[in-house]
């Protein structure tokens, strides 16, 4: 008969084995938990997929941004739609496993051009995708010619600031000083310092929308050879000026000369040429170009097209983007029927 100690021997190892293999199971579960928990946050994890729309063309100069495309990336793991702006320009957040060796297709539509295909693995790189234009039919009646378009200008107001002349100003002012009194260290002195001084002046305030142009100081009486004009900041003009003088002889006179300007904001009507490649016409217009119109001869008559908020013209499609410092960069497309010449 086994000894109690014979027993507790045997246990041991039976013990040892199902304590191994709860450790083993417990190892997996958070091995799984932490899997799970990666491939989520790996998920939720997105990189920017960028690139513009062009228009096909052997020209660069024809090569136009092409908004409201519909772009659509397409893989196992993602499907994410997009329209390009008014630049062309798209930004699509993919998630970061549609980049891991992945094949994607990456689709192209607008239902003036034909469609673009790409079917590869994502790269991080700006993708430029050229469409060509679907042939449109002739909307012109048949045997009666295009109308000619010619000499267009673009016409635009801009706020500008136009300076006004409402007067002038004379002021004196005297600086009061003993002369030939030894300055002794004890400043104001002559720029020398050897004899006491006096610094004296005068503020002048032009006024709630005004202000001073053309400031003159003059010395017009007493030993004025002795003085000397503090500084010479009033020259910058502005509402209010002040003017201070030195002296170290006996009283001088100052007189202060200056124009009073009033600042009036007014619309001035700009004028400028559109480029014209082909059949599309661009131009700018600066950040405080207002109310944008067309003037052009068509087929001899001068007519002027304002284009309004919604960029309707009877004889081009337009369409409007912003660039840098707030410039608008305009693109009209000549419908069919109408020509350059």
């Amino acid at each position: 008969m086994p000894t109690t100690s014979n027993l507790e021997d045997r246990s041991k190892p039976a013990m040892s084995g199902r304590k191994i293999a709860i450790w083993i199971l417990a190892a997996a579960c958070v091995a799984s938990a932490a899997t799970a928990l990666f491939l989520r946050q790996l998920h939720a994890r997105t990189v920017n997929l960028t690139g513009v729309v062009l228009i096909q063309d052997a020209d660069p100069r024809k090569q136009l941004p092409i908004p409201n495309v519909e772009i659509t990336v397409r893989n196992a793991s993602a499907e994410i739609t997009q329209k390009s702006d008014s630049a062309g320009f798209f930004r699509l957040r993919v998630p970061i496993v549609a980049w891991l060796g992945e094949e994607t297709s990456i689709e192209f539509r607008h239902p003036s051009y034909r469609p673009v295909d790409l079917t590869e693995r994502l790269q991080n790189h700006i993708y430029v995708v050229r469409m060509t234009p679907v042939p449109q039919k002739a909307a012109s009646v048949p045997n009666q010619p295009e109308v000619t378009i010619t000499d267009v200008r673009v016409r635009y107001a801009e706020k500008a600031t136009t300076p006004i002349n409402v007067g002038s100003t004379v002021k004196t002012f005297e600086v009061n000083n003993t002369g030939g009194v030894q300055c002794d260290d004890r400043p104001p002195c002559s720029p020398d310092g050897k004899w006491k001084a006096t610094i004296g002046g005068v503020t002048l305030d032009a006024g709630e929308g005004q202000e001073f142009r053309n400031v003159r100081v003059s010395c017009i009486a007493g030993p004025c050879p002795f003085t000397k004009v503090e500084s010479d900041q009033f020259l910058q003009g502005g509402r209010v000026i002040k003017v201070f003088a030195r002296d170290w002889s006996d009283e001088v006179t100052f007189l202060v000369e200056a124009e009073v300007i009033r600042s009036s904001l007014t619309d001035q009507i700009r004028q400028s040429y559109p480029a014209v490649f082909g059949r599309v016409l661009s131009f700018t217009l600066p950040p405080t170009g207002e109310g944008p119109s067309i003037e052009a001869d068509m087929n001899g008559t001068e007519i002027v097209f304002p284009l309004g908020p919604d960029l309707n013209l009877s004889w081009a499609v337009c369409n409007v983007q912003p660039v840098a410092d707030r410039t608008k960069l305009y693109s009209c497309e000549l419908k069919p029927g109408y020509r350059f010449p």
